[in-house]
């Protein structure tokens, strides 16, 4: 359950009425980290004990709170419980239990709250279930998001020594308001294509920047490492992530607020499974393919897109950028001139992005991204 964005969105239906779940990152400021470490520990160590048990006797047992001997609150002990019960339905059809190792806190909605400038949670302390109160950076849209609808699970969890919470808040689902269908290309050198069945076309993100700036950080971070500054060179590679997702959400905003413009109820995207596979690059390029975040800029096309109605699938990218879309025969572009033997040409991206408008959903079935 981790998420690499501040919000994320899933989509889903209750009592009828289609409502999606905006999960809102925020940073927090724990006076003793020692603390939240200690209950992350104890939390995963009771979630891996009771899927250990549960696997030996081949069946999840009727549990409560006062069954489970760990330094939690009882809130966090049911929530642990279910947790365990979900691990272990899925090892039934895996064959294989997982183990959690990364540190993680769950709370459910009724034992936790938010304010202005603070979060708050329980905790055992000696043997004392206290509230903790956390100060947190909230800002002005994370708020407006928190108050959009009901809150939902909160997750306490550490990444690169800074502390965060996630809370799912559960929200109605805006029904799209118009039936045309944007295709979008991810590549190197321009990092999305977007194209609408209308026929409006727009290149977005500038791909020789981006490369640019990666040269720039691998030239500084090569020196640093000369140097054996290697504090320095975390520091480099903290400012070329920032970079990627500063670009990634401006291109994503610029996509969703075209397809609001253009009436646009559904955006296909490329299946990222196989990106590194099927997107066309050459010998020069193939380290900035591998680096860049495909994932992310997708991750942040689908809030976007959920927040405005917009439903967001995947499809096969296969061929996209080699099928004629006039006549269906398969070329091979010429840097980024595509020609077919029936007369049709244009911009090889261009292509791509038409052909994924046409292209069958992935594995037959809707992805929603």
């Amino acid at each position: 359950m981790a998420f690499p964005t501040d919000v994320k969105s899933k989509n889903k239906r209750q009592g009828g009425e289609r409502v999606q779940t905006i999960t809102v990152q925020l940073r927090i400021f724990p006076s003793d980290p020692t603390l939240l470490k200690q209950i992350g520990t104890e939390y995963i160590q009771t979630v891996n004990r009771l899927t250990e048990q549960a696997e030996g006797l081949a069946v999840f047992p009727k549990l409560s709170s006062k069954d489970i001997q760990a330094h939690l609150p009882s809130a966090v002990k049911n929530q642990a419980i279910r947790d365990a019960r979900s691990i272990h339905q899925k090892t039934k059809k895996t064959g294989k239990r997982p183990i959690l190792r990364k540190r993680v806190y769950y709370v459910n909605n009724q034992n936790y709250s938010i304010g202005d400038t603070t979060v708050s949670f329980p905790v055992m302390v000696d043997a004392k279930v206290l509230r903790l109160k956390v100060a947190a950076h909230l800002s002005e849209r994370e708020a407006t998001l928190l108050s959009s609808g009901k809150l939902g699970l909160l997750k306490v969890v550490e990444k690169s020594g800074k502390w965060y919470v996630q809370a799912a808040v559960l929200v109605p689902k805006e029904q799209p308001s118009g039936d045309t269908i944007m295709g979008i290309d991810l590549g190197i050198k321009v990092p999305a294509v977007a194209v609408t069945t209308t026929g409006k076309t727009r290149f977005i993100g500038n791909g020789r920047q981006n490369k640019y700036m990666r040269r720039k950080y691998q030239s500084r971070r090569r020196k640093l490492g000369k140097l054996g500054k290697l504090s320095a060179i975390r520091k480099q590679q903290n400012k070329e992530h920032r970079y990627i997702k500063d670009q990634n959400h401006k291109i994503s905003r610029k996509i969703v607020n075209m397809a609001i413009q253009e009436q646009v109820s559904v955006i296909k995207l490329e299946k990222l499974t196989s990106i590194r596979q099927t997107t066309r690059t050459s010998r020069k390029n193939a380290k900035n393919l591998h680096n860049w975040s495909f994932y992310q800029l997708q991750t942040f096309i689908s809030y976007k897109a959920a927040w405005a109605g917009i439903l967001v699938i995947e499809v096969n990218p296969a061929y996209t950028s080699q099928t004629c879309p006039d006549c269906a025969r398969r070329n091979k572009a010429r840097d980024r001139r595509y020609q077919c033997s029936c007369g049709y040409h244009g911009h090889r991206d261009r292509i791509g992005a038409i052909n994924i408008i046409r292209q069958s959903v992935a594995d037959g079935q809707s992805l929603p991204a």
